[in-house]
This record gives structure tokens, C-alpha cells and sequence, in this order.
């Protein structure tokens, strides 16, 4: 059993069963009748929450407790999630396939940062938009949750491996609130961003 596996492994869902406030606060960017892909999406919170909203959510995890329990959530709430069992590091990412793409507290270490940012600008289609909060390397000082290690934090740098195709459209570091289930309480120094998918989306040339 995966470290993830036995995290989850609990009739608990340790880090609640509501949506992170971040992705609540961007509810404008998300359509009824979207196609939205949530990685490294645990135990399902947010991406039950998307499809409340009338959005088809495909789920990434690395744990099949974590998307066992996501499918028993969503049942209870009376939606559907389609659920993939995904290694990011060995991720096989469609090309412009979703209109958005969301990673709450998706911690990797740097190669796989990179081949996830990569992914997401591939897996976007023209004037879709990738949603994320994550902990930020200040949040070692706080320890109100996230990784111990400061390799698997951010810097508002780290964006920049994003491709010229992809436009910041808001960023945000800084203090914020979070009581989420077990394991996020309290002061927590995060980084919040959504980028647009700006490839193609004005393209008006023709051939003749």
C-alpha cells in the first residue's frame, strides 16, 4: 500500500469533503457542460464539487483509496466523476482536451513539476484555464500543512516553465486562511494562480 494509500485509508476524508475556498471563489471561470480534469485530486472534494456545478470531471490520483472514496462521495452527492489511476511523473496527457485544468495542493518534485506544467499547457484547449493554490516555500515556517520538504514547494518563479501560450490571468502569494479536514489549519503561505490558454484562441488567418 501506497504512503498516499494509507493516508486515505480511513473512513475520514482527511482533508474534508467541501472544496477548496480558492476554487470555490473561481466558480465564474467553470460552465455548466465543461470538461474539467482535477489532478492529484485525493479524495475527491473538488472534483465533486465541479460536477455539482453541471461540469464533466475526469479525476487524476495516485492512490485508488483516494478515487474509491471520491467515487463514494460523489454518489452521495448525486453526481458523476469519470476516475483514472495516474503516476504524474509517467502522466500520458491528451492535447486540448479539457476546459480547465485543476491542481489543489499537487506537491512534486521538480522534474515532475516541469512534465506536469508541460502537460497541462498540452491538455488545454485554445482559452481554457488552469486553476491552482498550492503551498508556497514560506509555509515551512508555518506547518499548518503540506510537505516538510522545500523542494516540493513553490516559488512564484516556477510558473515561468508555463509556455508563452498560457497567460497569467491572476497570481497571489501570500497568508491565507485554510480548515480543511485533518490536515490544512490554520495560517497558511500559499500560491494562487489561473492561466488562460491563449494558443490559437484569436487565430483569424485563412488559406486561400
Amino acid at each position: 500500500m501506497s504512503t498516499w494509500d494509507q493516508r486515505f485509508d480511513t473512513d475520514e476524508y482527511v482533508y474534508g469533503e467541501e472544496p477548496n475556498e480558492f476554487v470555490k471563489q473561481q466558480a465564474h471561470l467553470f460552465k455548466k457542460g465543461m470538461t474539467v480534469l482535477a489532478i492529484a485530486e485525493g479524495e475527491g472534494r473538488n472534483a465533486v464539487w465541479l460536477a455539482e456545478q453541471g461540469l464533466h470531471v475526469e479525476m487524476w490520483d495516485y492512490s485508488q483509496v483516494g478515487l474509491d472514496k471520491a467515487t463514494r462521495l460523489a454518489e452521495r452527492r448525486g453526481v458523476t466523476l469519470q476516475t483514472r489511476l495516474v503516476d504524474l511523473a509517467e502522466a500520458n496527457w491528451p492535447e486540448q482536451a479539457y476546459d480547465a485544468v485543476l491542481c489543489i495542493y499537487g506537491h512534486f518534485p521538480k522534474e515532475v513539476k516541469t512534465a506536469v506544467f508541460t502537460g497541462i499547457t498540452r491538455a488545454l484547449k485554445p482559452g481554457g484555464y488552469f486553476v491552482t493554490e498550492v503551498y508556497s516555500e514560506e509555509q515551512l515556517a508555518y506547518g499548518t500543512g503540506g510537505p516538510k520538504q522545500k523542494e516540493l514547494l513553490y516559488t512564484s518563479t516556477d510558473f515561468a516553465v508555463l509556455t508563452d501560450s498560457v497567460e497569467t490571468v491572476f497570481l497571489f502569494e501570500g497568508t491565507v486562511e485554510r480548515n480543511e479536514g485533518m490536515l490544512h489549519n490554520g495560517q497558511s503561505a500559499v500560491i494562487q494562480y489561473v492561466g488562460k490558454n491563449m494558443a490559437h484562441s484569436s487565430d483569424t488567418s485563412i488559406s486561400i
